[in-house]
Protein backbone atom coordinates (compact mmCIF):
# COMPACT_ATOMS: atom_id res chain seq x y z
CA UNK A 1 0.00 0.00 0.00
CA UNK A 2 1.40 3.36 -1.02
CA UNK A 3 1.62 6.56 0.95
CA UNK A 4 -1.46 8.01 -0.78
CA UNK A 5 -4.29 5.48 -0.65
CA UNK A 6 -8.05 5.40 -0.28
CA UNK A 7 -11.14 3.29 0.29
CA UNK A 8 -14.63 3.80 -1.07
CA UNK A 9 -17.95 2.51 0.26
CA UNK A 10 -21.56 2.70 -0.82
CA UNK A 11 -24.09 1.17 -3.19
CA UNK A 12 -25.52 2.51 -6.43
CA UNK A 13 -29.01 3.14 -4.98
CA UNK A 14 -28.03 3.42 -1.32
CA UNK A 15 -27.89 6.58 0.77
CA UNK A 16 -24.61 7.71 -0.72
CA UNK A 17 -20.97 7.06 -1.48
CA UNK A 18 -18.08 7.56 0.92
CA UNK A 19 -14.35 7.89 0.28
CA UNK A 20 -11.60 8.02 2.90
CA UNK A 21 -8.15 9.21 1.83
CA UNK A 22 -5.00 8.73 3.82
CA UNK A 23 -1.50 10.04 3.16
CA UNK A 24 -2.13 13.49 1.69
CA UNK A 25 0.23 16.16 2.98
CA UNK A 26 -0.93 19.13 5.02
CA UNK A 27 -1.13 22.58 3.49
CA UNK A 28 -2.75 21.69 0.16
CA UNK A 29 -5.50 24.13 -0.90
CA UNK A 30 -8.69 22.12 -1.49
CA UNK A 31 -12.36 23.06 -1.95
CA UNK A 32 -15.65 21.31 -2.62
CA UNK A 33 -16.07 23.50 -5.70
CA UNK A 34 -12.83 22.17 -7.18
CA UNK A 35 -13.94 18.56 -6.66
CA UNK A 36 -17.39 19.32 -8.08
CA UNK A 37 -15.86 20.30 -11.41
CA UNK A 38 -14.57 16.79 -12.08
CA UNK A 39 -17.75 15.17 -10.75
CA UNK A 40 -19.74 17.20 -13.26
CA UNK A 41 -17.40 16.17 -16.07
CA UNK A 42 -17.88 12.52 -15.13
CA UNK A 43 -21.66 12.85 -15.44
CA UNK A 44 -21.53 14.42 -18.89
CA UNK A 45 -21.17 12.61 -22.19
CA UNK A 46 -23.39 11.60 -25.08
CA UNK A 47 -24.99 8.23 -24.42
CA UNK A 48 -25.38 8.52 -20.64
CA UNK A 49 -28.59 7.38 -18.88
CA UNK A 50 -31.39 9.56 -17.56
CA UNK A 51 -29.92 9.20 -14.07
CA UNK A 52 -27.34 11.83 -15.02
CA UNK A 53 -30.21 14.32 -15.27
CA UNK A 54 -31.34 13.40 -11.75
CA UNK A 55 -28.03 13.29 -9.92
CA UNK A 56 -25.98 16.45 -9.54
CA UNK A 57 -23.04 15.03 -7.65
CA UNK A 58 -21.27 17.08 -5.05
CA UNK A 59 -18.74 15.75 -2.55
CA UNK A 60 -19.02 17.07 0.97
CA UNK A 61 -15.67 17.27 2.76
CA UNK A 62 -16.33 15.78 6.19
CA UNK A 63 -12.80 15.75 7.63
CA UNK A 64 -9.13 16.36 6.92
CA UNK A 65 -9.54 19.95 5.67
CA UNK A 66 -9.66 23.11 7.77
CA UNK A 67 -10.04 26.68 6.52
CA UNK A 68 -9.47 25.52 2.94
CA UNK A 69 -6.28 23.53 3.51
CA UNK A 70 -5.57 19.86 4.16
CA UNK A 71 -4.28 19.19 7.67
CA UNK A 72 -2.49 15.86 7.21
CA UNK A 73 -5.22 13.70 8.77
CA UNK A 74 -7.50 11.36 6.78
CA UNK A 75 -9.77 13.18 4.34
CA UNK A 76 -13.32 11.85 4.19
CA UNK A 77 -15.76 12.67 1.41
CA UNK A 78 -19.51 12.04 1.18
CA UNK A 79 -21.60 12.07 -1.99
CA UNK A 80 -25.34 11.72 -1.38
CA UNK A 81 -27.37 9.66 -3.87
CA UNK A 82 -30.36 11.77 -4.82
CA UNK A 83 -32.25 8.70 -6.06
CA UNK A 84 -32.25 7.28 -2.51
CA UNK A 85 -35.72 8.71 -1.85
CA UNK A 86 -37.15 6.24 -4.38
CA UNK A 87 -35.12 3.27 -3.15
CA UNK A 88 -35.45 3.45 0.64
CA UNK A 89 -37.51 0.27 0.86
CA UNK A 90 -35.50 -1.75 -1.68
CA UNK A 91 -32.19 -0.69 -0.14
CA UNK A 92 -33.33 -0.46 3.48
CA UNK A 93 -30.59 -1.17 6.00
CA UNK A 94 -33.13 -2.60 8.46
CA UNK A 95 -35.55 -5.47 7.70
CA UNK A 96 -38.80 -4.56 5.90
CA UNK A 97 -42.22 -6.10 6.54
CA UNK A 98 -42.98 -7.16 2.99
CA UNK A 99 -41.12 -9.66 0.82
CA UNK A 100 -38.77 -8.07 -1.70
CA UNK A 101 -38.73 -9.97 -5.00
CA UNK A 102 -35.16 -11.07 -5.79
CA UNK A 103 -33.37 -10.48 -9.08
CA UNK A 104 -32.44 -13.87 -10.45
CA UNK A 105 -31.58 -13.39 -14.13
CA UNK A 106 -27.86 -12.48 -14.42
CA UNK A 107 -26.59 -10.22 -17.18
CA UNK A 108 -23.88 -11.65 -19.47
CA UNK A 109 -20.74 -9.55 -19.09
CA UNK A 110 -21.63 -8.30 -15.60
CA UNK A 111 -20.51 -9.39 -12.11
CA UNK A 112 -24.01 -10.81 -11.41
CA UNK A 113 -23.48 -14.57 -11.76
CA UNK A 114 -19.92 -14.78 -10.42
CA UNK A 115 -20.90 -12.50 -7.54
CA UNK A 116 -23.90 -14.49 -6.30
CA UNK A 117 -21.87 -17.71 -6.42
CA UNK A 118 -18.86 -16.14 -4.66
CA UNK A 119 -20.86 -14.50 -1.86
CA UNK A 120 -23.53 -17.20 -1.53
CA UNK A 121 -26.56 -14.92 -1.95
CA UNK A 122 -29.77 -15.77 -3.77
CA UNK A 123 -30.42 -12.24 -5.02
CA UNK A 124 -28.32 -10.36 -7.58
CA UNK A 125 -29.28 -6.99 -6.05
CA UNK A 126 -26.45 -6.92 -3.45
CA UNK A 127 -23.93 -7.69 -6.20
CA UNK A 128 -25.09 -5.26 -8.86
CA UNK A 129 -25.40 -2.40 -6.37
CA UNK A 130 -21.71 -2.43 -5.51
CA UNK A 131 -20.47 -3.60 -8.93
CA UNK A 132 -22.19 -0.60 -10.52
CA UNK A 133 -20.03 2.12 -12.04
CA UNK A 134 -21.79 4.53 -9.70
CA UNK A 135 -18.91 3.78 -7.31
CA UNK A 136 -16.55 5.64 -9.63
CA UNK A 137 -18.07 8.96 -8.55
CA UNK A 138 -16.22 8.48 -5.27
CA UNK A 139 -13.01 7.66 -7.14
CA UNK A 140 -13.32 10.83 -9.23
CA UNK A 141 -13.68 12.84 -6.02
CA UNK A 142 -10.51 11.22 -4.66
CA UNK A 143 -8.79 11.82 -7.99
CA UNK A 144 -9.63 15.52 -7.78
CA UNK A 145 -7.65 15.75 -4.52
CA UNK A 146 -4.74 13.98 -6.23
CA UNK A 147 -5.03 16.29 -9.26
CA UNK A 148 -4.96 19.36 -7.00
CA UNK A 149 -1.74 18.05 -5.44
CA UNK A 150 -0.12 17.34 -8.83
CA UNK A 151 -0.91 20.83 -10.08
CA UNK A 152 1.47 22.21 -7.44
CA UNK A 153 4.28 20.47 -9.36
CA UNK A 154 3.11 21.39 -12.85
CA UNK A 155 1.68 17.94 -13.65
CA UNK A 156 -1.44 18.22 -15.81
CA UNK A 157 -3.70 15.33 -16.87
CA UNK A 158 -6.16 15.29 -19.78
CA UNK A 159 -8.31 12.67 -21.47
CA UNK A 160 -10.09 12.42 -24.80
CA UNK A 161 -12.11 9.88 -26.73
CA UNK A 162 -10.25 8.36 -29.67
CA UNK A 163 -12.75 5.70 -30.71
CA UNK A 164 -16.42 4.79 -30.35
CA UNK A 165 -17.78 1.89 -32.34
CA UNK A 166 -15.75 1.81 -35.55
CA UNK A 167 -15.09 5.54 -35.66
CA UNK A 168 -11.58 6.81 -34.81
CA UNK A 169 -10.31 10.35 -34.41
CA UNK A 170 -7.83 11.79 -36.84
CA UNK A 171 -4.51 11.75 -35.01
CA UNK A 172 -2.74 15.09 -34.61
CA UNK A 173 0.47 15.99 -32.81
CA UNK A 174 -1.48 18.21 -30.43
CA UNK A 175 -5.00 18.02 -29.01
CA UNK A 176 -7.30 21.02 -28.58
CA UNK A 177 -8.31 20.33 -24.98
CA UNK A 178 -10.90 23.09 -24.91
CA UNK A 179 -12.61 21.51 -27.90
CA UNK A 180 -12.53 18.18 -26.08
CA UNK A 181 -14.26 19.70 -23.04
CA UNK A 182 -16.93 21.25 -25.28
CA UNK A 183 -17.57 18.02 -27.19
CA UNK A 184 -20.53 15.79 -26.19
CA UNK A 185 -18.28 12.76 -26.70
CA UNK A 186 -15.05 14.44 -25.50
CA UNK A 187 -13.52 14.30 -28.97
CA UNK A 188 -11.40 17.03 -30.63
CA UNK A 189 -12.14 15.76 -34.15
CA UNK A 190 -15.48 17.32 -35.17
CA UNK A 191 -16.02 14.90 -38.05
CA UNK A 192 -15.41 11.87 -35.84
CA UNK A 193 -17.58 13.48 -33.14
CA UNK A 194 -20.61 13.56 -35.40
CA UNK A 195 -20.04 9.98 -36.53
CA UNK A 196 -19.71 8.81 -32.91
CA UNK A 197 -22.93 10.53 -31.88
CA UNK A 198 -24.76 9.03 -34.85
CA UNK A 199 -23.64 5.49 -34.06
CA UNK A 200 -24.62 5.96 -30.39
CA UNK A 201 -28.09 6.98 -31.55
CA UNK A 202 -28.27 3.87 -33.73
CA UNK A 203 -27.28 1.61 -30.84
CA UNK A 204 -29.85 3.22 -28.56
CA UNK A 205 -32.60 2.71 -31.13
CA UNK A 206 -31.61 -0.95 -31.41
CA UNK A 207 -31.59 -1.46 -27.64
CA UNK A 208 -27.85 -2.06 -27.79
CA UNK A 209 -24.69 -0.51 -26.30
CA UNK A 210 -21.29 0.63 -27.58
CA UNK A 211 -17.70 0.67 -26.35
CA UNK A 212 -14.57 2.43 -27.51
CA UNK A 213 -11.18 3.75 -26.52
CA UNK A 214 -10.07 6.73 -24.44
CA UNK A 215 -6.59 8.20 -24.14
CA UNK A 216 -4.92 9.82 -21.13
CA UNK A 217 -2.01 12.24 -21.39
CA UNK A 218 -0.10 13.48 -18.34
CA UNK A 219 2.43 16.26 -18.96
CA UNK A 220 5.01 17.67 -16.57
CA UNK A 221 5.75 14.27 -15.00
CA UNK A 222 9.35 14.40 -13.72
CA UNK A 223 11.99 11.79 -14.43
CA UNK A 224 12.27 9.17 -11.70
CA UNK A 225 8.79 8.18 -10.53
CA UNK A 226 8.45 4.45 -9.91
CA UNK A 227 11.34 2.01 -9.84
CA UNK A 228 12.80 -0.99 -11.63
CA UNK A 229 13.89 -2.76 -8.43
CA UNK A 230 10.62 -4.53 -7.52
CA UNK A 231 7.66 -5.58 -9.66
CA UNK A 232 5.20 -3.74 -7.43
CA UNK A 233 7.08 -0.46 -7.67
CA UNK A 234 7.09 -0.28 -11.48
CA UNK A 235 5.10 2.78 -12.49
CA UNK A 236 3.69 1.23 -15.66
CA UNK A 237 2.38 -1.74 -13.66
CA UNK A 238 0.69 0.57 -11.17
CA UNK A 239 -0.88 2.63 -13.95
CA UNK A 240 -2.13 -0.43 -15.82
CA UNK A 241 -3.72 -1.91 -12.68
CA UNK A 242 -5.42 1.38 -11.78
CA UNK A 243 -6.88 1.91 -15.25
CA UNK A 244 -7.85 -1.76 -15.58
CA UNK A 245 -9.85 -1.45 -12.35
CA UNK A 246 -12.32 0.93 -14.01
CA UNK A 247 -15.67 -0.71 -14.76
CA UNK A 248 -15.91 -2.06 -18.34
CA UNK A 249 -12.22 -1.52 -19.15
CA UNK A 250 -10.85 -4.69 -20.76
CA UNK A 251 -7.52 -3.56 -22.17
CA UNK A 252 -4.77 -1.05 -21.31
CA UNK A 253 -1.73 0.03 -23.29
CA UNK A 254 1.02 2.53 -22.52
CA UNK A 255 2.57 4.51 -25.34
CA UNK A 256 2.52 2.62 -28.64
CA UNK A 257 1.30 -0.45 -26.73
CA UNK A 258 0.03 -3.33 -28.82
CA UNK A 259 1.22 -1.79 -32.09
CA UNK A 260 4.79 -2.47 -30.93
CA UNK A 261 4.17 -6.12 -31.73
CA UNK A 262 4.33 -5.23 -35.43
CA UNK A 263 7.59 -3.27 -35.22
CA UNK A 264 11.26 -4.15 -35.22
CA UNK A 265 13.41 -3.00 -32.33
CA UNK A 266 14.97 -0.32 -34.49
CA UNK A 267 11.49 1.12 -35.01
CA UNK A 268 9.99 0.54 -31.58
CA UNK A 269 12.33 2.47 -29.29
CA UNK A 270 12.66 6.21 -28.75
CA UNK A 271 15.98 7.70 -29.90
CA UNK A 272 17.62 9.84 -27.21
CA UNK A 273 18.94 13.27 -28.15
CA UNK A 274 21.23 15.58 -26.23
CA UNK A 275 20.14 19.19 -26.26
CA UNK A 276 22.65 21.78 -25.07
CA UNK A 277 21.29 24.59 -22.91
CA UNK A 278 23.97 27.00 -21.72
CA UNK A 279 26.37 24.88 -19.63
CA UNK A 280 24.01 21.96 -19.08
CA UNK A 281 23.01 18.96 -21.13
CA UNK A 282 19.33 18.14 -21.52
CA UNK A 283 18.06 14.83 -22.84
CA UNK A 284 14.89 14.16 -24.78
CA UNK A 285 13.35 11.45 -26.92
CA UNK A 286 12.60 12.13 -30.58
CA UNK A 287 9.42 10.03 -30.23
CA UNK A 288 7.36 8.75 -27.30
CA UNK A 289 6.45 5.17 -28.14
CA UNK A 290 7.33 4.22 -24.55
CA UNK A 291 4.54 6.48 -23.32
CA UNK A 292 6.77 8.29 -20.84
CA UNK A 293 7.81 5.18 -18.89
CA UNK A 294 10.93 3.04 -19.41
CA UNK A 295 11.95 0.18 -17.12
CA UNK A 296 9.11 1.01 -14.76
CA UNK A 297 10.42 4.59 -14.29
CA UNK A 298 9.02 7.83 -15.70
CA UNK A 299 11.48 9.29 -18.22
CA UNK A 300 10.28 12.89 -18.41
CA UNK A 301 8.18 12.50 -21.54
CA UNK A 302 4.36 12.75 -21.31
CA UNK A 303 2.76 9.65 -19.80
CA UNK A 304 0.36 8.34 -22.45
CA UNK A 305 -2.19 5.62 -21.68
CA UNK A 306 -5.03 4.16 -23.74
CA UNK A 307 -7.85 1.96 -22.49
CA UNK A 308 -10.45 -0.18 -24.25
CA UNK A 309 -13.96 0.15 -22.83
CA UNK A 310 -16.29 -2.73 -23.64
CA UNK A 311 -19.98 -2.11 -24.43
CA UNK A 312 -22.08 -1.84 -21.26
CA UNK A 313 -23.47 -5.20 -20.13
CA UNK A 314 -26.99 -3.89 -19.39
CA UNK A 315 -29.01 -3.81 -22.62
CA UNK A 316 -32.54 -2.45 -23.02
CA UNK A 317 -33.08 -5.45 -25.31
CA UNK A 318 -31.58 -8.00 -22.91
CA UNK A 319 -29.48 -10.97 -23.97
CA UNK A 320 -30.60 -14.54 -23.20
CA UNK A 321 -29.82 -15.72 -19.67
CA UNK A 322 -30.92 -18.30 -17.09
CA UNK A 323 -33.20 -17.94 -14.08
CA UNK A 324 -31.11 -18.87 -11.05
CA UNK A 325 -34.09 -20.39 -9.22
CA UNK A 326 -35.55 -22.61 -11.93
CA UNK A 327 -32.62 -23.04 -14.30
CA UNK A 328 -34.92 -22.16 -17.20
CA UNK A 329 -33.98 -19.87 -20.06
CA UNK A 330 -35.01 -16.25 -19.63
CA UNK A 331 -33.95 -12.72 -20.51
CA UNK A 332 -31.19 -10.96 -18.57
CA UNK A 333 -32.18 -8.38 -15.97
CA UNK A 334 -32.54 -4.79 -17.21
CA UNK A 335 -32.15 -1.68 -15.11
CA UNK A 336 -31.84 1.86 -16.42
CA UNK A 337 -28.36 2.22 -17.87
CA UNK A 338 -26.12 4.04 -20.32
CA UNK A 339 -25.71 3.34 -24.01
CA UNK A 340 -22.07 4.46 -24.15
CA UNK A 341 -19.77 5.47 -21.28
CA UNK A 342 -16.48 6.02 -23.10
CA UNK A 343 -16.41 9.83 -22.60
CA UNK A 344 -17.15 9.48 -18.87
CA UNK A 345 -14.67 6.61 -18.54
CA UNK A 346 -11.94 8.97 -19.73
CA UNK A 347 -12.67 11.32 -16.82
CA UNK A 348 -12.54 8.35 -14.42
CA UNK A 349 -9.24 7.39 -16.07
CA UNK A 350 -7.87 10.85 -15.31
CA UNK A 351 -8.74 10.34 -11.65
CA UNK A 352 -7.06 6.94 -11.44
CA UNK A 353 -3.93 8.17 -13.23
CA UNK A 354 -3.81 11.19 -10.91
CA UNK A 355 -4.03 8.88 -7.88
CA UNK A 356 -1.13 6.73 -9.11
CA UNK A 357 1.05 9.73 -9.98
CA UNK A 358 0.28 11.52 -6.70
CA UNK A 359 1.29 8.41 -4.77
CA UNK A 360 4.48 8.09 -6.83
CA UNK A 361 5.32 11.75 -6.22
CA UNK A 362 4.83 11.34 -2.47
CA UNK A 363 6.89 8.16 -2.47
CA UNK A 364 9.69 9.94 -4.31
CA UNK A 365 9.64 13.31 -2.52
CA UNK A 366 7.98 12.57 0.83
CA UNK A 367 7.08 15.25 3.33
CA UNK A 368 4.30 15.91 5.81
CA UNK A 369 3.52 19.42 4.57
CA UNK A 370 3.23 20.63 0.98
CA UNK A 371 6.10 23.08 1.52
CA UNK A 372 8.38 20.21 2.55
CA UNK A 373 7.40 18.12 -0.48
CA UNK A 374 7.94 21.09 -2.81
CA UNK A 375 11.34 21.75 -1.24
CA UNK A 376 12.35 18.12 -1.76
CA UNK A 377 11.07 18.24 -5.34
CA UNK A 378 12.95 21.46 -6.12
CA UNK A 379 16.12 20.03 -4.57
CA UNK A 380 15.79 16.94 -6.76
CA UNK A 381 15.28 19.02 -9.90
CA UNK A 382 18.28 21.14 -8.94
CA UNK A 383 20.39 18.02 -8.40
CA UNK A 384 19.37 16.69 -11.79
CA UNK A 385 20.43 19.99 -13.33
CA UNK A 386 23.78 19.76 -11.52
CA UNK A 387 24.24 16.24 -12.89
CA UNK A 388 23.62 17.53 -16.39
CA UNK A 389 26.10 20.36 -15.89
CA UNK A 390 28.72 17.88 -14.65
CA UNK A 391 28.07 15.63 -17.63
CA UNK A 392 28.40 18.64 -19.90
CA UNK A 393 31.76 19.66 -18.44
CA UNK A 394 33.06 16.08 -18.59
CA UNK A 395 32.06 15.78 -22.24
CA UNK A 396 34.18 18.85 -23.10
CA UNK A 397 37.37 17.47 -21.57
Amino acid sequence: MGQFHFLTAGESHGKGLIAVIEGMVAGLPVSEEYIARDLKRRQAGYGRSARMDIEHDRAEIISGVCHGFTIGSPISLLIWNRVWCDWQETMSITPVDKEMPPITSPRPGHADLAGVIKYGVGDIRPILERASARETAARVAVGAIARRFLEEFGVIIHSHTVNIGKHWVKQNKSVDWQQVENSPVRCADSKAEQAMMAVIDEAKAEGDTLGGVFELIATGVPVGLGSHVQWSRRLDGQVAQAIMSINAVKGVEIGAGFSLANMKGSQAHDVIECVSKRTALLYRRTTNRAGGIEGGISNGEPVVVRAVVKPIATLSKPLPSVDLRSGKATKAHYERSDVCVVPAAGVIGEAMLAIVLANAMLEKFGGDHLKETLANYNSYISSASSFNKHASSESKK
